[in-house]
This record gives structure tokens, sequence and C-alpha cells, in this order.
């Protein structure tokens, strides 16, 4: 797959990342629920799961899937650590054609101190990875 980088925005209180993949939408989503793509969007050990699951990476980051919608949206909730504030990551599918998709990751991280660029940084990874 490859891919080409549409967005990179950085704000105080959102980080924002979004990607054209060269592939259809299903292969894309399929890419992401892999074990590779979980591991490279949560971090390792962590698996998205149905509404309302706990997921937790073994970098002790950890949240909850608030909603799943297969190729469309997948919004889960996103903490640093055990004790860290909770934030918001969207993730949202559009299919653009037959052979391309956009994806797109939305981190709301309003009155949390995270360092933004590190952030970013993370999700152009897991963007990057479903390329691979």
């Amino acid at each position: 797959m490859s891919t080409e980088l549409l967005i990179e925005e950085n704000t105080e209180d959102t980080t924002v990342v979004a990607r054209v993949v060269s592939e259809p939408i299903k292969q894309v989503w399929a890419a992401l629920l892999s074990p590779a793509g979980q591991a490279a969007l949560l971090g390792p050990g962590a698996i998205l799961g149905d509404k309302g699951d706990k997921w937790q990476a073994e970098d002790g980051s950890w949240g909850v899937t608030r909603s799943y919608h297969p190729m469309e949206e997948v919004r889960f909730s996103w903490r640093e650590s055990e004790d860290a504030p909770r934030t918001w990551v969207d993730l949202k599918f559009e299919k653009l054609d037959d052979n391309s998709t956009r994806v797109e990751i939305v981190h709301d991280h309003s009155g949390v101190e995270l360092d933004a660029d590190k952030l970013t940084a993370h999700w152009k990874g897991a963007l990057a990875a479903l390329a691979e």
C-alpha cells in the first residue's frame, strides 16, 4: 500500500493526522484490525474491542472503545497511564473510490497536558503502518 500525507495539524487541544491510502477500504480496515495494525494504533498488547470494551497496551496506556462502526469510524478514550486524564481519539475511514481510502485520526486532548509532537509522531506512525 502507498500513502499520501494530507493533514498534520497540532493545536493546544487537538492533534489531527490524515492520509490517503491507495487501497480499497476493506483492505485498509483489515490492516487496522490485524495484530500489527492494532499494535501500531494502540501499542503492543492492545486490542480494540466492541463498544464498551477496555483495551490496554504494554506501555500502560489504556482506554475504552466508545463507538465501533466497521469501515466508517472507531472512537475510543485514551489515557497515557492508569492515573492520567482521559482524552478522546476518533478514527475515521472514507472510501474515496474503489482503490483509495482516506483515514483520519483526531485526538482531542483539550485540558490535558500532553506532548503534542509525540502524539503527532505516534499517530503518523500508526497511519504509516497501515501502508505496510
